[in-house]
């Protein structure tokens, strides 16, 4: 596994990376010469000086991951990147204490008025009286946005005695006033706050999204404060409310263009500006670079990150968790499809039991990558599996359902048109991926190795007559499994063999009476059942 790495990454993370893979550190490099040596390399890590375009991530012929140390991914095309494969991680909670503390640190410049104390004294002046400011004790902090960081700046505001009320849409007010937060409108954030600090993505939707209308909202003797990024606020509108004295003062750490370009803005007595300092400690950066070296070894040694971009996001705590289950629906749908060998209709994915505490959307993913890789010659992974899937025309539809009677997780993926059942289901046994349902028959076998699937007539003799012809071929069975709605009617057996069957196996198991059809499946092995 070689990973390039083509700005500056702290040493815990150069170390890890070192230890579990072949990593080159190429700084400085043009487009055209990054374009030419990517397709070395199955993983490229940036920082934000480095232009992720589409024709960078074309020419990485085998790249499988894009790495940004840091927390967004404003410099990488992730549209063309799912397009292709790739998946795309980043760090987003390595330097969030660092931007919290950053946050509050600015709070309290702009309430003591630090910078202009700061840069009298050293002018030679004494400006002890004109430079009176205010405590943030009993203040009303609000927060636009009440994520990782929002919650983390509203902890250490609570410890200095603030009121603190916040706009988020996707945080309940009971989620908010489990940490002690007010949750109100955004108008009535504005209105309200003492202190407003940004702390929301930056989207088409929230560019631009305190502007004119806003600033004329926000109390004269409030301040504003954005440690984010650039392009929250509009400047321009920022800075005639400062000249006009429609507000107290403002801190910003993070500009529409940087380095800044308006030196207007920088130049107000009232705006205390840093060049992107937010995440800018010694910790902060150590944490960035191990966060994202263990997310790309996770992901190129076949375990799923913590914080990928474009797919459904998965808490890291709960990544541990879901890597047996994803696993479980890639094998479903590689062998739903080597079983059926076309889709026909739309499919439903039905998810029961522990896994519905998940967001199953990646359980979606990986089912249809499992299904899907060996019907393009484009790389299909779970990245990209619901892109290709859309471009297909194939219908998905998915449902959870807890039932008091399964506690243990169970996937089962159906067609949803036809007469007979054409489905499958799988459930962990011991954390191994078990089949446990195919075409409305229950069965109950590992799934993995190479298989050979039949359906039958329930008479005597099958197995006898199965076991001769595979036997004469030179093919040795490693397990058996049936299963059978009822007594003399329609069967399945999967039979486990050792390895790939000779290409005339199955015309010659279809001459065997009885037999209606037959399929060989071959699944990736699982470690230590070549030796069973």
């Amino acid at each position: 596994m070689r990973v390039l790495v083509t700005e500056v990454l702290g040493e815990s993370g150069m170390a890890f990376l070192q230890e579990h893979t072949s990593v080159d550190v190429r700084t400085k490099l043009s487009h055209e010469e990054l374009c030419a040596i990517l397709p070395d390399y199955d993983a490229l890590i940036v920082r934000s000086a480095t232009k992720v375009n589409a024709s960078l991530l074309e020419s990485g012929k085998r790249l499988r991951v894009v790495a940004r140390a840091g927390t967004g991914v404003d410099n990488i095309d992730v549209d063309a990147a799912t397009r292709l494969g790739i998946l795309v991680v980043n760090a987003p909670a390595g330097n969030s204490n660092a931007v919290a503390e950053h946050t509050i640190a600015l709070i309290l410049a702009l309430a003591r008025q630090l910078v202009p104390a700061a840069d009298s004294l050293k002018a030679g002046r004494w400006e002890k009286n004109r430079l009176q400011g205010i405590e943030v004790r009993n203040k009303t902090l609000g927060l636009v946005g009440l994520g990782r960081i929002g919650r983390m700046v509203a902890a250490k505001a609570k410890g200095l005695e603030m009121r603190v009320v916040a706009f988020d849409p996707f945080v309940s007010p009971g989620g908010a006033a489990s940490i002690g937060v007010e949750l109100l409108t955004m108008d009535e954030v504005l209105q309200t706050a003492d202190f407003i600090s940004v702390h929301t993505p930056l989207t088409p939707a929230t560019r631009g999204l305190i502007g004119e209308r806003e600033l004329a909202m926000i109390k004269p003797e409030a301040y504003l404060i954005n440690a984010a990024r650039g392009g929250l606020i509009d400047e321009k509108a920022l800075r005639e409310a400062l000249d006009a004295g429609r507000l107290a003062g403002a801190a910003l750490d993070v500009f529409e263009v940087e380095p800044v370009q308006d030196q207007a803005l920088l130049a107000h007595e009232n705006l205390v500006a840093t060049p992107h300092l937010g995440g800018s400690t010694a910790e902060a950066q150590e944490n960035i670079a191990l966060e994202v070296a263990r997310a790309v070894v996770d992901y190129l040694e076949g375990r799923f990150p913590p914080n990928p971009v474009n797919v459904p996001y998965v808490a890291p705590q709960e990544a541990e968790a879901m890597q047996p289950y994803i696993d479980l629906a890639d094998r479903l749908g590689s062998f739903f499809i080597q079983w059926r060998t076309r889709i026909s209709g739309p499919l439903e994915l039905v998810f029961e039991g522990e896994v519905c505490e998940y967001d199953t959307r990646v359980l979606t993913a990986a089912f249809l990558a499992g299904l899907l890789r060996d019907a393009t010659a484009e790389p299909v992974n779970i990245v990209n599996a619901r892109h290709v899937a859309s471009q297909a025309g194939l219908e998905v539809s998915e449902m959870a359902l807890q039932r008091p009677d399964r506690t243990e997780g169970q996937i089962t993926a159906r067609m949803v048109n036809g007469p007979e059942p054409r489905d499958i289901s799988g459930v962990l046994v011991n954390g191994k991926p078990h089949l446990a349902g195919l075409d409305g028959q229950r069965l109950d076998c590992v799934a993995q190795g190479h298989m050979i699937v039949d359906v039958h007539h329930d008479v005597p003799g099958i197995v006898g007559n199965l076991g001769q012809l595979l036997g004469s071929n030179g093919v040795n069975i490693s397990f058996a499994q049936m299963g059978r709605a009822r007594r003399g009617g329609e069967a399945i057996m999967i039979l486990g063999i050792d390895d790939t069957p000779p290409a005339d196996i199955i015309p010659q198991i279809l001459e065997l009476p009885h037999i209606r059809r037959a399929q060989v499946v071959e699944l990736a092995s699982l470690p230590g059942y070549d030796e069973l």
